[in-house]
């Protein structure tokens, strides 16, 4: 059985595109929520120039076929012009520990 794994997703942007990047970003999250395996997909302000998704996948393979689907596509064509730098990407397998339930996302 895969492991669920959770990934980060960063977006630098270029100053002034705060608000065409996050339409962007928000008009995939219906789609994506659709997708087989998708745990939680989930859009943050880290400060005025980054926007991170946090990501829950059911598996790896979950993932791979995420990041091959035309909402991911669509993002990327979409976003072209309003990034400083290609969006850095974490992928991470939970280590549990402690409370069940607070010790993993």
């Amino acid at each position: 059985m895969s492991q669920e794994v959770v990934v980060t997703a960063v977006f630098h942007l270029v100053p002034g595109k705060r608000e065409a990047l996050e339409a962007v970003l928000k008009s995939v999250i219906p789609d994506v929520h659709e997708e087989p395996g998708c745990l939680l997909y989930a859009l943050h302000e880290a400060d005025e120039n980054t926007l991170v998704f946090i990501e829950k996948w059911e598996s790896r393979e979950l993932l791979a076929a995420h990041q091959r689907a035309d909402a991911v596509a669509r993002l990327n064509a979409e976003a072209a012009g309003l990034l400083q730098s290609p969006p850095e990407v974490v992928t991470m397998s939970a280590l549990p520990c402690g409370h069940q339930t607070k010790g993993q996302l």
